[in-house]
């Protein structure tokens, strides 16, 4: 009996056939303006550009000019004043865990040239056609949050550098967004040319900032609460730090489809990883400073209250309406983080079905800016809280991917990938193995977790407040019982 899934379906019905003509003339007309039309169809070897040394030094400036943005600094700010940590616990932390977290998201940004597929797309080698699925859902909202979070951001700081909060945070989570649409919807070059640059203006007024705040910062005062509290903050704040870099990994490949297949390793991985460490830490620290001056300074104790954006402007007060310019320049420097999870939303939804591959990227770019730009005017009093409780439940999800993904490649891809077959699900896994591996990992991530909402019970073991393991023990649940999961699958599905 034939399937009568839309995907499983060789003969598109007539409604597909309209829809499709419809689209296809809408995306000549894309191609007209040089808006790039591509959306999740795999690169061939022939379409790919010449790696030259502006294209290995673009790897390096792309994520520097991204992660140069304040939405990092404004994370790392949770260390001293959510999780009552020293400057030199936060920092220590905040290090380590993006160091752990950028490898992943190193990893997986060498698949863009060998493949020519979309990250999530290669996912499906592992996933299989509908388990893959359920992390593209969750990949959509972690990116939506993400550009949520940078919205609100860029609104505080533009709202504290008007004259008496004249103008509403509002108005400058709008702007952010419509220019960030903007750039997003012209596709890859644009993205990449704007990446190229955008990290020079930013990186002047971070070290202007580091400059003109360093001597509020307070270096000496300890940590709150006993040891144990103390060692579970750490662990809270580390796996967010951990949380921050590798929720990268799930769009990391998206920004290389067009390298050849033969660009080293070291520079897709290397430059990829050593660009997201020195921009996570130079924010991660300034950000921590910063903090660490609300318990001893009014004026930086006054700014939190009115939210981050405004205590990053105030740090710049020393320098008077100079820093009101630097102010700007950090608020529209988010835009270098929002654009590549818009413009890889965009891809993601065309994953979910046959149906949503038609529709240009362009579209849902669109559909995606204006859920996040209504959710951040919605949520604009709450950062520090969607910080904390969303970021690190993002985390949980990546790691148990990540854990699949390891091992299908090293234990069972090792002979390579058949490149061809991403559209096919014929050609896939089933994805039992997958989902039931994952669903192991996130039992064990959930009773490991700790969250203001919810402490997993062997959280609560550690401190006042729990310690949050659920990002490791996430990855080794789903380590452990995936192989022999996957040796199954493949003994009585052959695929």
């Amino acid at each position: 009996m034939p399937a009568t899934t839309d995907v499983a379906d060789s003969r598109p019905s007539l409604t597909s056939h309209r829809l499709g003509g419809y689209m296809k003339r809408f995306e000549k007309t894309l191609v007209e303006y040089n808006i790039e039309a591509r959306g999740i169809q795999r690169v061939e070897e022939n379409e790919r550009q010449k790696l030259s040394w502006v294209a290995c030094l673009q790897v390096f400036l792309l994520w520097v000019s991204i992660n140069l943005a304040a939405n990092n600094i404004t994370l790392g700010m949770l260390g001293p004043t959510v999780y009552e940590l020293s400057f030199r616990d936060s920092a220590l932390c905040s290090v380590f865990g993006i160091f752990v977290g950028s490898l992943a998201a190193a990893w997986a940004a060498t698949w863009g040239p060998i493949s020519g597929n979309r990250t999530l797309v290669f996912g499906r080698y592992a996933m299989g056609w509908w388990p893959s699925k359920i992390i593209v859902l969750l990949n959509i909202v972690q990116m939506i949050g993400y550009c949520l979070i940078d919205c609100v951001v860029g609104g505080q700081i533009l709202s504290a550098v008007s004259p008496n909060y004249s103008m509403s945070v509002a108005v400058g989570i709008v702007v952010v967004a419509i220019i960030t649409w903007c750039i997003a919807t012209f596709g890859i070059k644009i993205f990449h040319f704007y990446e190229r640059f955008a990290f020079l203006p930013q990186l002047v007024v971070i070290c202007i900032l580091f400059g003109v705040s360093a001597n509020k910062y307070d270096l000496a005062a300890p940590s709150a609460g006993d040891s144990s509290t103390i060692a579970g903050n750490r662990l809270s704040f580390f796996s967010i730090c951990l949380s921050a870099a590798i929720t990268y990994a799930p769009l990391a490949a998206d920004f290389f489809v067009y390298y050849p297949p033969n660009t080293p390793k070291f520079i897709s991985f290397g430059l990829t990883f050593l660009g997201l460490t020195l921009s996570f830490t130079m924010t991660f620290l300034v950000g921590i400073g910063l903090a660490s001056g609300v318990a001893t300074n009014t004026a930086y104790s006054d700014a939190w209250d009115a939210g981050a954006g405004a205590l990053i402007v105030e740090g710049f007060s020393p320098v008077n309406g100079f820093g009101k310019f630097c102010s700007v320049i950090v608020a529209l420097g988010l835009i270098s983080n929002t654009i590549p999870p818009t413009y890889s939303s965009g891809i993601d939804f065309q994953i979910l079905g046959r149906y949503a591959e038609l529709i240009p990227r362009i579209v849902w770019n669109t559909i995606g800016v204006i859920i996040y730009t209504v959710c951040a005017l919605a949520g604009q009093s709450h950062l520090s809280e969607i910080f904390t409780n969303f970021l690190a439940l993002m985390g949980y999800w990546v790691a148990i991917w990540l854990a699949i993904l390891l091992e299908e490649r090293y234990m069972f891809r090792r002979a390579g990938y058949n490149w061809a077959a991403w559209n096919d699900p014929s050609k896939l896994p089933i994805g039992a193995a997958a989902f039931v591996a994952f669903l192991v990992g996130w039992a064990g991530a959930i009773i490991c977790m700790a969250q203001v909402w919810y402490i997993g019970p062997l959280a609560k073991l550690v401190g006042e407040y729990g310690g949050d393991m659920g990002n490791y023990v996430g990855f080794s649940w789903a380590g452990l019982v995936y192989p022999l999961l996957r040796y199954i699958e493949l003994r009585y599905v052959g695929r």
